[in-house]
């Protein structure tokens, strides 16, 4: 998405707050994630405002919420950063990742559609090696063809878990193309995506299952964890 998607249309400008705030949080969480406002940075509130063509007002209504869901820090109005990055949260995010996605998939290859399938297939023909050559246009084909099968689990709860879930972890793999990691070549990566296909369409629930599991064990988040907990130069108790 361009920073031209970051302007308000007219709509926009005569709707009230609250629909402008609403973008605010939108566009302001879009930049997080992408790594655009970039970990512990502060934020140029009246620039922003200016950016986005609207008042100071609408963009603290989004600035609030993305600090109750801890997207950003707040102590006052004056002082609003990014929340950083740390080996903890990326952690603790891959930790929830393994418990979830792989039952997602599991029951995805019990319920998938005819037009999940599809779906799944276009997906994966759009797959592109998740390095720093390609990069966000990897991360984004990777996170389509992953919420194409948990989608097909029909359980909702479990979707907008999964959804958030790679909202915040997104932001890691952007920091990882910035990593020694972001330049490794990724062709078992590739090759499973196609397998965890495979035994999706074939209804093999817990052999997909499985190999999600080994899939995230061997993603570049999982990367990621390891190297923000093993800095390099840093030397272990």
């Amino acid at each position: 998405m361009g920073k031209g998607s970051a302007i308000v249309s007219q709509n926009d400008r005569v709707d009230g707050s609250s629909s402008k705030g609403a973008l605010a949080y939108r566009e302001l969480r879009r930049r997080i994630i992408s790594g655009e406002l970039e970990p512990g940075s502060r934020l140029s509130q009246y620039e922003l405002a200016d950016e986005l063509r609207m008042s100071i007002t609408p963009l603290r209504e989004g600035i609030r919420q993305l600090a109750s869901e801890e997207w950003l820090h707040m102590d006052t109005y004056r002082d609003v950063r990014v929340a950083p990055v740390d080996a903890e949260e990326a952690r603790e995010l891959l930790e929830v990742r393994l418990l979830l996605e792989p039952t997602a998939t599991e029951l995805a290859a019990q319920r998938r559609t005819d037009a999940e399938v599809s779906a799944m297939k276009a997906a994966a023909e759009a797959l592109l090696p998740v390095t720093r050559t390609w990069g966000e246009e990897a991360i984004r084909a990777h996170r389509e063809f992953h919420r194409a099968i948990y989608r097909a689990s029909h359980n909702h709860v479990l979707i907008r878990m999964l959804d958030g879930l790679w909202d915040k972890a997104d932001r890691y793999r952007h920091v990882g193309l910035q990593l020694p990691v972001g330049d490794e070549p990724r062709g078992l990566d590739l090759e499973q995506h196609h397998q965890i296909l495979d035994l999706v369409i074939n209804g093999e629930g817990r052999g997909a299952a499985e190999l999600v599991r080994t899939h995230i064990h061997n993603s570049l988040g999982a990367s990621v964890t390891e190297t923000l907990d093993n800095p390099p130069g840093a030397t272990r108790d």
